[in-house]
C-alpha cells in the first residue's frame, strides 16, 4: 500500500468517528429533548409511574413463568398431596382461632342486671355457737371450723373443763373465729398480767376487732376499761391446761398423793413388786377405738377398743398403789407402780380383780373392761408415766400391735 493510501485511512477513520459522535450528541439532544417536552406538558411523572408499574408486571410474570417450569417436573399425586396437607394445616389453624358466629345482629358481650351488691367472704371475727351432734368428737369440730383443737377446749373451759371426753350431745360451744383463747375479765384484772399469762401481748387483745375495744378509751393497762364478765378473744393465746387426770408420781413411796383423785386412794406400802422395765399389751385388743395420744387435747392416753368385762392385764410387774373409784371421770381405776420410774394407769374399767398394795406380775388379770365415768362406750383409757419424763407417748413403748 502507498504512503499517500495509508495517510489518508486514518483520515477517514478519524472523520468517521467524529460523525458517529456528532450524531450521538444529536441523537441524545433529541431524546432530552422530548422528554422535556413531555414534563412541560405535566406527563413526566405519568409516564414514570406507569414504566415502574410495568417492569413489576414483567418481573412478575417472569416468576410465574419460573415456577410453571419448576412444577411441571413435580408429580400430579405429590403436588396434589401437598395441597391437601397445606389446606388441612390451614383449615385446623383457622378452627383453632375461629369465632362463634351469633345469630342476627352482634350485638357484643351481653351483661345481666342484678340489684344486689355481691360481697365477698370476709373473715369472722365473732363468736358462733355449735350444737354437739352424735358422734362429734373434738377433733372433728376443729377440722369443720379450720381451728387446732385445743381452740374448742380454750373456748368452752365451762362446758369441757379442758377434757375432750365430756363433749356430749346438746351441748352449745362457742367457736371462736381464731386460733386461741377465750377469757372472761375479771375484777382487778390488769392487761399486762392477762396478756402475759396467755402468751400474747396487750396489743393482740385491744386490736382485735371482735372485742370492740378502744384504744383511746381503754385508760391504763392495769387498771383497763373493761366490764368484769366480759369475754375476750386473745387471738394466738394459749395457756396451760387445767389437769384432770391422774398425777404423776403416784409411787409406793408416795401412794397419799392420790388422794385428791378419789376414794380408790391406798395407804402407805412398804414393798412389793418390781418390774422388768419393758411393756406387753393391757388387753387382748391392740388398736384404737376412740382418741389417741394429744397432748394439743390434754389427753395423754390411749383408748384402746375393747368389748364390756374382757379382761385386763398389767403391763409390767409392779404394786398396786390406787384401786377405786376416781372422781375425775375416769371411773373406776387402777394404778400400778413399777418400782423403776415408771407407772401404768387403767381407767373406765367395769370390775377389780385386785387391792391397793397388793403385788402383781407380768400380764395378771387386773380387772375387767367397762365405760365407768364420762365415757361415751366400753373401751380401756391406758396411759404410762415417768417419774422424770412425765406423760408418755404409749406407742413408743407397747409392743407393736
Amino acid at each position: 500500500m502507498s504512503e499517500e493510501f495509508q495517510e489518508i485511512v486514518p483520515q477517514a477513520d478519524e472523520a468517521g468517528e467524529l460523525n458517529e459522535e456528532q450524531n450521538s450528541i444529536e441523537e441524545r439532544q433529541d431524546k432530552t429533548g422530548w422528554l422535556e417536552s413531555l414534563a412541560q406538558l405535566g406527563l413526566g411523572d405519568a409516564i414514570l409511574r406507569f414504566a415502574t408499574g410495568a417492569v413489576t408486571i414483567l418481573a412478575l410474570a417472569a416468576i410465574v413463568a419460573l415456577l410453571q417450569i419448576f412444577l411441571s417436573g413435580v408429580p400430579q399425586s405429590a403436588q396434589a398431596g401437598e395441597i391437601a396437607a397445606e389446606t388441612e394445616a390451614g383449615a385446623s389453624e383457622f378452627n383453632a382461632v375461629s369465632i362463634p358466629q351469633a345469630e342476627g345482629v352482634f350485638r357484643g358481650i351481653s351483661r345481666s342486671v342484678s340489684i344486689h351488691t355481691v360481697i365477698p367472704n370476709r373473715p369472722r371475727t365473732e363468736i358462733v355457737k355449735y350444737t354437739v351432734q352424735a358422734g362429734d368428737t373434738v377433733f372433728g369440730i376443729a377440722e369443720k371450723y379450720g381451728l387446732r383443737p385445743q381452740t374448742i377446749l380454750w373456748g368452752n373451759y365451762y362446758t369441757l373443763r379442758d377434757d375432750p371426753h365430756r363433749l356430749s350431745p346438746g351441748q352449745e360451744l362457742n367457736i371462736l373465729p381464731v386460733d386461741g383463747t377465750y377469757y372472761e375479765w375479771q375484777s382487778g384484772d390488769g392487761l399486762n398480767g392477762v396478756a402475759r399469762g396467755l402468751n400474747v401481748t396487750p396489743e393482740d387483745i385491744i386490736n382485735y376487732p371482735g372485742n370492740n375495744l378502744d384504744v383511746v378509751t381503754i385508760g391504763d393497762y392495769s387498771n383497763p376499761n373493761i366490764q368484769p364478765g366480759t369475754w375476750l378473744i386473745v387471738p394466738g393465746g394459749r395457756r396451760e391446761f387445767i389437769s384432770w387426770s391422774a398425777p404423776i408420781g403416784v409411787t409406793r413411796q408416795n401412794p397419799g398423793i392420790a388422794r385428791q383423785l378419789g376414794p380408790g386412794a391406798c395407804g402407805v406400802i412398804s414393798d412389793g413388786a418390781v418390774g422388768y422395765g419393758y411393756f406387753i399389751w393391757p388387753s387382748n385388743r391392740h388398736y384404737l377405738s376412740g382418741f389417741d395420744f394429744s397432748p394439743e387435747t390434754n389427753h395423754f392416753g390411749l383408748d384402746i377398743s375393747g368389748s364390756l368385762g374382757e379382761g385386763l392385764y398389767a403391763v409390767d410387774a409392779g404394786v398396786i398403789v390406787y384401786a377405786g373409784w376416781n372422781d375425775w371421770g375416769y371411773g373406776t381405776m387402777v394404778v400400778i407402780d413399777h418400782g423403776n420410774g415408771w407407772q401404768s394407769l387403767y381407767a373406765h374399767m367395769s370390775a377389780l380383780n385386785v387391792v391397793c398394795g397388793e403385788s402383781v406380775g407380768q400380764g395378771a388379770v387386773i380387772g375387767a373392761i367397762g365405760s365407768s365415768g364420762r365415757s361415751s362406750g366400753a373401751h380401756l383409757h391406758f396411759e404410762l408415766m415417768h417419774t422424770s419424763y412425765g406423760k408418755v407417748n404409749p406407742w413408743l413403748y407397747l409392743p407393736p400391735p
